[in-house]
């Protein structure tokens, strides 16, 4: 007589829904602008130089990019410099941020995140997964939790089969 029961998938029987961030990166490249590059002994601008070195730079290799533009000496780099990248660029990079690739994906996540319809999780059980192979960053997980908190039922982390508690409603 056999006596073994039939497998059941309880992860998928929990009504858990996870969200996974890497399906929000962005499919477009982001590059690095360094004005660093364009520094005389990457300490001081000369605006002069400066002007012209951006008036022959190929700006079209920023088509259909995200650009970051930022300088990674210790110079003191005045605002209007950034500006001026910005004048050039706008023609052809899909966004301009200033900081380097970290703080445009953690402003990219910031504006993304603000554009879900949270409502769809109210008194949902919801799983953040983890492990991306992508380089999601931690300010989009905690943006996503401060989202989510509002509505949703619970909030875990990690895999359906294996998650850590972050919030639960009272």
């Amino acid at each position: 007589m056999n006596t073994e029961k039939p497998l059941v998938n309880r992860v998928a029987k929990s009504g858990l829904i996870t969200l996974n961030l890497e399906t929000y990166f962005p499919k477009e490249a982001v590059i690095e602008f360094d004005l660093k590059d364009y520094l005389y002994m990457e300490l001081i601008l000369k605006e002069k130089e400066f002007r012209a070195a951006l008036k022959a730079h190929d700006w079209t290799q920023y088509e259909g990019k995200h650009l970051a533009v930022h300088c990674s000496s210790d110079a003191i780099v005045p605002t209007w410099a950034y500006m001026l990248v910005s004048t050039y660029a706008t023609p052809y990079a899909l966004s301009i941020t200033h900081g380097n690739t970290e703080i445009f994906y953690a402003t990219y996540y910031q504006k993304t995140l603000s554009e879900i319809n949270v409502t769809q999780y109210e008194n949902q059980r919801i799983v953040i997964k983890g492990c991306s192979n992508k380089p999601v960053p931690v300010a989009a997980y905690t943006e996503l939790v401060r989202l989510l908190q509002p509505v949703a039922k619970s909030i875990m982390y990690g895999e359906p089969c294996s998650t850590v508690p972050i919030y639960k409603k009272k």
